[in-house]
């Protein structure tokens, strides 16, 4: 069963630029390690420990932001944009004339 999070969680998971840059990263190109990811942020200066990189998708992941999955020893991250459709419904906003 999925648990739908809180838009609050949402917003809190988003309030934070190192977390909107893995996002980011994960909208580029999905799928990723964690190596991957630590690796692909290193390079854009971000300069965050692969534990503190870990601490942040634990909060996108409790958002509902990005799907964690582990095969064997290898972690795979995956971003989720379905919470976003709650603020969407919420004010009724359309794609923005830009993204068209």
């Amino acid at each position: 069963m999925h648990i739908v999070p809180a838009v609050g969680d949402v917003y809190k998971a988003l309030a934070d630029p190192t977390r909107r840059a893995i996002l980011d990263e994960l909208r580029d190109r999905a799928g990723q390690t964690l190596f991957e990811l630590c690796t692909r942020l290193l390079g854009k200066g971000f300069t965050s420990s692969r534990q503190a990189i870990s601490q942040h998708l634990a909060v996108l992941e409790d958002a509902g932001l990005v799907v964690i999955r582990r095969e064997g020893r290898y972690i795979f991250i995956d971003l989720d944009t379905s919470p976003l459709q709650q603020i969407y419904e919420r004010w009724g906003i359309g794609p923005c004339a830009s993204d068209t």
